[in-house]
């Protein structure tokens, strides 16, 4: 199971939460986002990460003070592009899955980064 697939389940993970998925793999010359849903207030911009353990690291601590300015500034440019009253928010969806990817276990950090990254 890789990234293609982690993003799916986050997708439907959003869904699940009544949100709309509106982009998935954007891409920029500043960075990527995998996942941009929205619901009644907020516009999230999702980074996934997947991994087959968090025995020494947890997945999101690899969203970095580097990635998270490279979402803040594709993310930026997304709304330049994309009107929207709703609030931004940069979610961290952690997914540890076992290796034959049948069971995932799906995490959710809301709001884990923002402007002061």
């Amino acid at each position: 199971m890789r990234g293609a697939a982690g993003e799916r389940l986050a997708a439907d993970y959003y869904r699940k939460k009544g949100y709309q998925v509106i982009g998935t793999g954007y891409r920029s010359r500043f960075g990527e986002i995998d996942l941009i849903v929205k619901n009644r207030k907020y516009i999230v911009f999702a980074e996934v990460k997947l991994r087959a353990s968090d025995t020494w690291v947890r997945p999101g601590a690899y969203v970095d003070e580097r990635k998270q300015r490279r979402i803040l500034t594709t993310a930026r440019l997304w709304l330049e592009q994309n009107e929207t009253e709703l609030q931004p928010r940069f979610d961290v969806v952690e997914i540890l899955t076992d290796p034959d990817g049948k069971h995932s276990k799906i995490s959710v950090l809301e709001n884990a980064f923002g402007d002061d990254a």
